[in-house]
């Protein structure tokens, strides 16, 4: 019985929580939350439950672990640019979200959830933490570095998941451009006494691109910061 449970202690103990958490990952992207259970998790890396167990205690712990491990690696981004730049800071640490939230779709849910119900634990901290840091820099007063940086969280997680619901509605086959022009071509078509911006902004809709779209919201919402604690004259 002894040497059992040695045993089983060193098949745990072998199996390390990063591999454990990589393998989750890897299951959340084939098939979503639905298809992350400790069967398929078990087969995958081919082990008992028990030594999963030993790492971690539910499914809850599971997701909470491989979101956070994915979050990390989207913040540890460098700033393509200018790295004192506390702007360009806040582009990267927007990129790398918007990039992880697309390459995989379930996080935009994880990311609510964990944001909402347990702002205390280490995703919400490195999030708000990688956006904060840059708006002190921006040299925006303390008392409004909290609403500044939420106000920049909600952009950015909103948008971000927001483009992959769209893209998860259309579906891995659809044709991105065929969709776009079927739309615009819809919106021409619309009364223009009733529609006349939506009939103007046609064209624009058709041949926008994403992620330049988010990024240009990004600098939208930075322009507005900046400007409104620019220094009295």
């Amino acid at each position: 019985m002894a040497t059992r449970a040695r045993r089983s202690r060193r098949r745990a103990e072998a199996l390390s929580k990063e591999r454990i958490v990589e393998a989750a990952v890897e299951l959340l992207d084939a098939a979503g939350e639905a298809g992350l259970t400790f069967r398929a998790l078990t087969e995958r890396l081919a082990t008992g439950p028990g030594a999963i167990y030993w790492h971690v205690a539910n499914k809850d712990e599971l997701l909470a672990a491989a979101t956070d491990d994915v979050i990390a690696a989207a913040l540890a981004v460098e700033p393509a640019k200018s790295p004192g730049s506390p702007q360009d800071g806040i582009r990267a640490v927007a990129l790398g979200l918007f990039d992880a939230i697309g390459e995989h779709p379930w996080l935009a849910t994880q990311l609510a959830t964990q944001l909402s119900c347990s702002p205390w634990q280490s995703v919400t901290l490195r999030i708000l933490e990688g956006i904060g840091r840059q708006v002190g820099a921006l040299d925006v007063p303390e008392d409004s570095w909290f609403t500044t940086t939420s106000a920049l969280m909600h952009y950015i997680l909103g948008a971000a998941g927001q483009n992959t619901a769209n893209t998860g509605v259309l579906g891995p086959d659809a044709n991105r451009a065929e969709f776009l022009d079927a739309a615009a071509k819809a919106w021409k078509e619309l009364d223009p006494g009733d529609y006349p911006f939506t009939r103007a902004v046609a064209d624009q809709m058709r041949e926008h691109d994403d992620r330049e779209q988010f990024l240009a919201g990004i600098d939208l919402v930075l322009t507005g910061i900046i400007t409104r604690h620019l220094p009295s004259a």
